[in-house]
């Protein structure tokens, strides 16, 4: 115990009591350095990975698998009577659809049909008017001919009497007949010159007639073609109502699956209203939208792979078909206009056709219209 006070006494004087041991020098560990190293190095090479890989393609999530969709129409107004198909059935080409009330078109056709039997019936009667005036012609044309023969007769009647006449007038001088027998060749010849006078009137109004049937048989004849311009519209009448009755029976335009059936037994469909859609599973494609920066090395004929989100991992082979014509904010319902107001710069998007070129794979089946999916074009 004393030799410990001694100690620590000693201690005091000599100032070591309130001085701390000396620390060892610390060794730098070379765990951190070899990992800064292999980050260093393993970026570097991610860094020109990515950017040789950026050189040789091009790639984007703005794509979305498509398909031709047909809308279901109705080309006749009037009531459902059948609905022959549910929601999502596949469906052939010609299998019906929707049977629509037909009974109005049914009366429509009959009616262009007795149209068609009266227009039929005016053609007819124009035909037999037209032959009947045609035969007045003739008759008119005959009592010209005979008046004209009269007039002969007639003349030759006044040429006789004019010789009597001047005859018995130097006779009568010479008192060499009675002025009774002058006076009877004097009334012969005033009577031919007045016969001659009579026919040439009737045979102006037997000309006249004839004028006036023959212009009323042209005016019949004319009839005749009316009444058959009539007739060729109550064919075509006839054959539109048969054309509406065929349309009152709704048919599928092409094979596909049939969207949700918008419609009831019972409902009134308008011509031109949409009712469902038909999805033709038989041809797809995808539409990519590439901003305009990366068009400038694409080319059609491009090998393209295809990764779909609802299948990770799987390359749907593809190859790229077509540009869109213009970019897609020219189709918009409203398109920018840069011309009015202030003007902001942004990347536009052009639509491209992408086509698959793997019939083969079995997961292109189950791809359906609308799903995302990414799109890796391979640049030459």
């Amino acid at each position: 115990m004393e030799s410990g006070k001694e100690e620590v006494l000693k201690n005091k004087e000599t100032g070591l009591g309130n001085q701390k041991p000396a620390a060892e020098p610390k060794k730098r560990s070379k765990v951190f350095l070899i990992i800064l190293i292999l980050m260093l190095v393993l970026g570097g090479w991610f860094g020109i990975s990515k950017y040789n890989y950026s050189q040789h393609h091009e790639e984007t999530d703005d794509a979305q698998v498509e398909t031709n969709i047909i809308p279901v129409i109705p080309r006749v107004s009037g009531y459902v009577k059948e609905i022959r198909v549910s929601d999502n059935q596949f469906v052939h080409k010609g299998d019906t659809l929707i049977v629509i009330d037909d009974r109005d078109l049914k009366l429509k056709l009959m009616e262009a049909e007795a149209q068609l039997s009266t227009a039929e019936s005016n053609v007819d009667a124009s035909i037999a008017n037209t032959k009947a005036q045609r035969s007045g012609i003739a008759s008119s044309q005959a009592g010209v001919s005979t008046i004209d023969a009269q007039i002969e007769s007639a003349k030759i009647n006044l040429t006789r009497a004019t010789q009597d006449y001047d005859r018995y007038a130097n006779l009568i001088k010479d008192h060499s007949i009675t002025l009774q027998q002058f006076e009877q060749a004097q009334a012969a010849k005033e009577l031919a010159e007045k016969q001659i006078l009579i026919l040439e009137k009737q045979k102006k109004q037997a000309s006249s007639q004839t004028s006036v049937v023959s212009s009323q048989s042209t005016a019949t004849a004319q009839t005749i073609e009316v009444a058959q311009s009539i007739v060729k519209q109550r064919k075509v009448d006839i054959e539109n109502a048969k054309l509406d009755l065929s349309y009152a029976v709704i048919t599928a335009p092409e094979d596909g699956k049939v969207s949700k059936v918008n419609v009831e037994e019972g409902q009134l469909l308008q011509a031109g209203q949409s009712i469902f859609n038909i999805v033709l599973t038989s041809d797809i494609w995808v539409v990519a939208n590439f901003k305009e920066t990366q068009y400038s090395e694409m080319v059609i004929g491009l090998k393209v792979i295809v990764h779909a989100d609802a299948f990770p991992g799987h390359d749907f082979e593809a190859v790229l078909s077509s540009f869109s014509p213009a970019t897609g904010a020219k189709f918009a319902l409203l398109p920018p206009d840069n011309a009015s107001g202030n003007f902001v710069k942004v990347v536009q998007r052009l639509p491209v056709k992408i086509e698959f070129t793997n019939p083969s794979d079995s997961l292109l089946k189950r791809l359906k219209p609308g799903m995302n999916v990414d799109v890796d074009v391979h640049l030459n």
